[in-house]
């Protein structure tokens, strides 16, 4: 009998159903190779596709095989209870149903071919970058610009992160070998970004400087750019020439490898700034052998004409160095202080080190004697005593200077460095240093001992030289002047110091 007829009274098998329906071969093309039309994903299932790129889900595919070479097994069982099928036509059914369950599993199971790799350019292409550099607001400019594209050359070098690579070398026959420990750390040439001090030669390590530093070196020696009054408005509403000029300077940093001192990240608030070694102020000690006793995160800064030890900078005290904080104010007979931080900004920035009446910190007794309140900033009297001897100290909290920005306007600091120099004039020609203060100790510290010596400058010579300024606070302690719209903001400060002085000259 022919397992195409059907027999009466018996149920349909659902496998034969569906090939009943079908016409001809081309339902076995439709249960096979042609591939399914795409179905919404799954609630349950979230994963990648299958390796068969033709099927949308290859278990489903898989299951839907099984069920119907089962139906199709159970229809001949069902017709051998009955009496109408022998055992060698049932073997010959079943032989070839496992026959066509193979095949199909075969096709399913092969996988797509993988996808062409991109070409070489396409590839560069596709990878997504980062803008290795931020503009600011008074940028809108330069914001248009496509960053996806590798080809423009940018326009502004930054010093400190050039490789120092000989001119006539070609680059496209430059290798890179294999050395050795010892052979690196001798190279010139270095991929990592230099951060040593230029100029700090010890001799009893045999200090060698590199090219770059050297180059650093000679650059905030020989950098300047004098300004006359209408150079300097110019200039200052120039924010594109200020940025090119800001991005020359080398910051000078101190590798923090040149401190082996145990104990010393206790007494920095911030490990990467640290004090550069050939100015930075030594606290006496009763202990010589024990350098961290000797050590704070300070640095003597030269003034105006190159005077020395006219400011000290140094950072916020943390609640580990308020003791050594004060020590340095009685060691060098400081008579001025001038803080310009806030307690907080996002998160803590300096330790509230004096005392709200009377505090004793290493035998130095420190009295608020008053407190003056004005807009931008408050003035404490305060009285320092040790022994038998007294001393004096005005301390200056400049508060105007807003979270996270450079201030709005430029009278509030340019007042505050006039109401400090007078204070320091009253203390007669040889005033000690007058220790200067933010967080860190280099960006609004930095501004305001660059306009001190610049408004001096101006004063005496009728121009200023902020550059050269810059300069020379760097090579005293690095980082100075920490940001482009600080540097900018000096500018504005001094234009309007020019102003002022232009309005008081008789005509």
């Amino acid at each position: 009998m022919c397992c195409s007829e059907r027999l009466p009274g018996v149920p349909q098998p659902v496998g034969m159903q569906a090939l009943d329906q079908a016409e001809g071969p081309t339902a076995l093309q439709r249960e096979v190779p042609l591939p399914p039309s795409p179905s919404p994903p799954s609630e349950t299932a979230q994963k990648p596709p299958p390796r068969d790129a033709r099927s949308p889900s290859f278990a489903v595919r898989s299951s839907l095989c099984l069920l119907a070479a089962s139906q199709f097994l159970l229809g001949p069982s069902a017709w051998l209870a009955v009496g109408t099928w022998d055992v060698p036509n049932l073997l010959l059914v079943s032989l070839s149903v496992v026959l066509i369950t193979t095949l199909v599993w075969h096709l399913l199971r092969t996988p797509a071919e993988p996808p062409s790799p991109l070409p070489p350019e396409d590839r560069r292409q596709s990878v997504s970058r980062q803008p290795s550099f931020t503009y600011s607001e008074w940028m809108e400019e330069k914001v248009e610009d496509d960053f996806l594209d590798l080809d423009p050359v940018p326009e502004t070098p930054v010093f400190d992160c050039v490789m120092d690579i000989k001119l006539e070398a070609d680059p496209a026959s430059l290798t890179v070998k294999a050395m050795g420990l010892q052979e690196r750390r001798g190279s010139n040439v270095s991929l990592t970004l230099d951060m040593c001090t230029p100029g700090c030669n010890e001799e009893g390590f045999g200090y060698l400087m590199s090219p770059r530093e050297e180059s650093a070196r000679e650059y905030l020696l020989s950098a300047s750019r004098v300004l006359l009054a209408e150079e300097l408005h110019e200039k200052a509403l120039d924010p594109f020439l200020l940025q090119a000029e800001f991005f020359e300077i080398p910051m000078n940093f101190v590798d923090p490898k040149e401190y082996n001192i145990p104990g010393l990240v206790r007494k920095n608030r911030y490990k990467t700034i640290l004090p550069n070694p050939h100015s930075r102020v030594c606290l006496t000690s009763p202990d010589p052998d024990d350098p961290l006793s000797s050590y704070i995160n300070a640095n003597y800064i030269r003034g105006y004409g190159g005077e020395e030890k006219v400011y000290i900078a140094t950072q916020g005290p943390i609640v580990s160095t308020v003791g050594d904080f004060w020590r340095m104010v009685w060691q060098e007979h400081t008579p001025i202080i001038v803080m310009i931080t806030n307690i907080e900004e996002m998160n803590e920035k300096c330790t509230e080190y004096w005392p709200e009446e009377q505090v004793v910190y290493d035998g130095v007794e420190i009295t608020v004697r008053k407190v003056i309140h004005t807009e931008d900033y408050r003035l404490r009297l305060i009285a320092l005593r040790s022994g038998t001897e007294e001393r004096g100290l005005k301390h200056y909290w400049f508060t105007s200077w807003p979270d996270q920005k450079t201030p709005d306007r430029a009278p509030p600091l340019l007042h505050l460095v006039q109401e400090v120099e007078e204070a320091a004039q009253q203390e007669g020609p040889r005033c000690a240093p007058i220790v200067v203060h933010c967080s860190a100790g280099i960006g609004r510290t930095g501004c305001f001992i660059a306009t001190s010596i610049c408004c001096q400058q101006l004063r005496h010579q009728g121009v200023v030289d902020i550059l050269k300024t810059t300069c020379q606070l760097r090579q005293d302690r690095g980082g100075m002047i920490q940001t482009c719209e600080q540097y900018q903001f000096v500018h504005h400060v001094m234009s309007l110091y020019e102003k002022q002085l232009s309005r008081q000259s008789p005509e």
